[in-house]
């Protein structure tokens, strides 16, 4: 299977700078395994939308599948409490 290509909102940027850097660090090699497969176990589609989430401790990556394009959209990360509103 083909590597999909990982494109990260400018958003998501300041979304990290919140979080302590041993989490960011294993959030993003979470977000760089998604380029090889982009539902991994545990991933799940959120209801309503075309958009998935991805658990790496108290911590969500919610990210948008293109297939055709094969493109891997990373919208949105934060807090279990606080990336859903």
């Amino acid at each position: 299977m083909a590597g999909f290509k990982l494109i990260v909102k400018q958003s998501v940027a300041r979304d990290l700078r919140g979080i302590p850097r041993k989490e960011v660090a294993r959030i993003l090699m979470r977000m760089e395994a998604l380029t090889m497969e982009p539902r991994p176990s545990g991933a799940e589609k959120l209801s309503g939308q075309e958009r998935y989430r991805l658990r790496q401790g108290v911590y969500r990556i919610i990210y948008e599948i293109q297939d055709k394009e094969l493109i891997v959209a990373v919208v949105k990360v934060g807090h279990r409490r606080d990336v859903y509103r």
